[in-house]
């Protein structure tokens, strides 16, 4: 009598749970989100895998998927836009008023270095220096090639460095 597919994906559970448990929890390093990245592995392998074609190699793909998705979601929610450059904590409360106020001028620049940049340029520049994607996720995530990535990388940091000595220029002439 031939297996049902509840039995076969219940021997697959109980052959393949701890393993993969164990694989996500690596790739997340979160017990919590490795259980629940786990389950949802399981759900979808259970709901579109074939039983006759790898069900095994499907569920770790979706596991391995999930936990990327996982992965990209929390560094985006960690430095969600360009203008979380106001929330950088780049002097320490010991130093002086001075350090804090030249802090806060060199990231208004920086900021608004940024924002001179053309639309793509822009978004390709905050996904690379701020989001530390690879130029492969940022060409799959715009929609271009990775060729056009680094086109729009090298210019957006050219012409911020311009921006930012040319600005630097007009601060040091205005005080002479």
């Amino acid at each position: 009598m031939p297996e049902s597919r509840a039995d076969f994906f219940s021997k697959l559970f109980s052959d393949s749970h701890a393993a993969l448990r164990r694989y996500v929890r690596r790739l997340v390093r979160s017990r919590e989100t490795a259980d629940e990245i786990v389950q949802e592995a399981f759900l979808r392998t259970y709901e579109r895998a074939d039983p006759r074609q790898a069900p095994k190699t499907f569920l770790y793909t979706i596991a391995r998927n999930l936990a990327t998705d996982h992965r990209r979601h929390d560094r985006i929610a960690q430095t969600d836009a360009v203008g979380d450059l106001d929330n950088l904590d780049v002097v320490s409360p010991l130093e002086s008023f001075e350090a804090w106020l030249l802090a806060e001028e060199r990231t208004r620049l920086l900021r608004d270095a940024v924002e001179q940049l053309p639309p793509q340029c822009r978004a390709v520049f905050a996904l690379k220096v701020f989001h530390a994607y690879s130029y492969k996720e940022i060409a799959q995530r715009l929609g271009i090639s990775t060729k056009t990535v680094e086109n729009h990388l090298a210019r957006g940091m050219s012409d911020t460095r311009s921006y930012l000595r040319r600005r630097y220029r007009e601060a040091t002439t205005d005080h002479d």
